[in-house]
């Protein structure tokens, strides 16, 4: 835990939810192709339905090799992101080079399990195919005070992984104040996580603006202190191009346009991607290109 005991966790919830209302009412959300062709590469295209299936997940297969050919002018989405069990099908159908191999894994979507389980569902998600892992974050640990506990075993988790990208999720809903995200935060870079994640879309909460804020910035600090660069990936409830944008105008206005980049910004998604080829091609609400 070389930086975890470095930082300031206390955090205002008036002065975030100030800022973050300061920061949305002076963006003027930007619909050019330009601009969303941009937010479309960013999306982790994401099915985590318990009604999944190999015939399912083969047909949305399909419909990201077509998207080329269907929309040259939109660009690949970053990844898909699927089960542990969906690896295999995902690896034998997909073509796209472009769009990696997401799983989610290590206990999802609770992390209430033994640490064991968690490293062997993720070792064998890698050896199916999957070059990005996304975890939660032992929460019930985590609010208990048992930091070093579940720093080691993102740590662990990390190892196994090398240079593929873990994606750590904080479950901000559940978590009770700002302060403790901005600490779950800290902890898991600390862990070596590439990106931290908001949420699962499990727990009955998704993104916010303002726990989203907070992560913004102990990014910030982290990269100051550190000298290494961590991703973002909002999660959960965001279906609408204006919601996305208002979470691009943060990331801009704390983090700079750098991170306006699939390497280092995500969206977790199932319906927003349907929104940004409706907008892209002008097409009417009822139009799903995604199921």
């Amino acid at each position: 835990m070389k930086y975890f005991q470095e930082f300031q966790y206390n955090v205002i919830a008036s002065d975030v939810k100030r800022k973050v209302e300061a920061i949305i009412s002076g963006s003027k959300p930007d619909y050019t192709k330009e601009r969303l062709g941009q937010l479309f590469s960013m999306l982790d295209i994401t099915t985590l339905s318990e009604q999944d299936n190999s015939e399912s997940i083969g047909i949305l297969c399909d419909k990201i090799n077509m998207l080329s050919d269907s929309y040259p002018e939109l660009p690949s989405p970053a990844a898909l992101c699927i089960y542990p069990e969906m690896v295999a099908i995902v690896k034998s159908k997909l073509d796209n080079p472009m769009v990696n191999i997401a799983s989610v894994g290590g206990g999802f979507p609770a992390s209430q399990t033994f640490i064991e389980v968690k490293k062997q569902e993720v070792e064998m998600a890698i050896e199916e195919g999957a070059e990005e892992i996304d975890i939660v974050l032992s929460i019930g640990k985590f609010q208990i005070g048992l930091y070093e506990e579940v720093f080691n075993e993102l740590k662990q988790i990390k190892n196994i992984m090398g240079p593929l990208h873990l994606k750590v999720i904080l479950e901000t809903g559940s978590q009770h104040n700002l302060s403790e995200v901005r600490k779950a935060s800290m902890l898991a870079m600390d862990a070596g996580a590439d990106f931290i994640k908001t949420s699962t879309g499990k727990a009955g909460t998704g993104a916010d603006l303002n726990s989203f804020y907070v992560m913004c910035n102990a990014i910030k600090d982290f990269y100051e202190k550190s000298g290494r660069k961590t991703g973002i990936k909002p999660a959960g409830g965001i279906s609408t191009v204006s919601n996305a944008f208002e979470y691009m105008a943060i990331v801009e206005n704390v983090l700079g346009a750098t991170w306006i980049d699939s390497e280092y910004f995500r969206f977790g998604v199932s319906k927003l991607a349907n929104a940004v080829i409706r907008s892209f091609f002008k097409k009417d609400d009822n139009f799903s290109y995604f199921n």
